[in-house]
């Protein structure tokens, strides 16, 4: 019985996928991106740029994001949740919001009281095959101190 919950939960998720058809291209219309879709899961305004967050939520491993220029058409549609995006962010310089407009909302969000950081995790396909969580640490004034990798226990077999 647990299979088959599995497997109807699987095939819902790919059904999903499937309607999300194929890619915006750049220079399409935000209203047209949006018809393709649908609502985005947040907004950013960089500078002149708009970028729209398409997230999969606490257990996704994708997060798709959208960026229009000052004229409303698309830039750019990309998969964030990558080692080399990750690869991208600098230690003491990179923020809070840095981070969430390059890779949306985190999946979970703790505090390490005793080292006073804040930690955001992003659950995603490191080098694009295993289950694992990008930790990102911010010191009280919100910039990032570090970032460490490792196993998503969330999927993590257990016997």
């Amino acid at each position: 019985m647990r299979h088959a919950i599995v497997f109807l939960f699987l095939g819902a998720l790919l059904a999903g996928c499937a309607a999300f058809g194929p890619p915006p291209q750049p220079g399409e219309p935000m209203a047209a991106v949006q018809a393709k879709l649908g609502r985005p899961t947040a907004r950013f305004q960089v500078g002149p740029e708009t970028v729209d967050e398409y997230g999969a939520g606490y257990f996704g491993q994708y997060t798709w994001m959208a960026r229009y220029g000052a004229d409303g058409r698309l830039v750019s549609f990309e998969q964030v949740l990558t080692d080399a995006k990750f690869a991208t962010v600098k230690l003491g310089v990179d923020t809070r919001d840095t981070i969430l407009r390059t890779f949306g909302h985190p999946a979970e969000t703790m505090s390490l009281p005793r080292r006073n950081l804040e930690v955001w995790s992003y659950r995603y396909k490191q080098s694009g095959v295993w289950d694992a969580m990008m930790h990102v640490h911010f010191s009280p004034d919100g910039v990032v101190r570090e970032m460490m990798s490792g196993p998503d226990m969330l999927r993590e077999k257990r016997d």
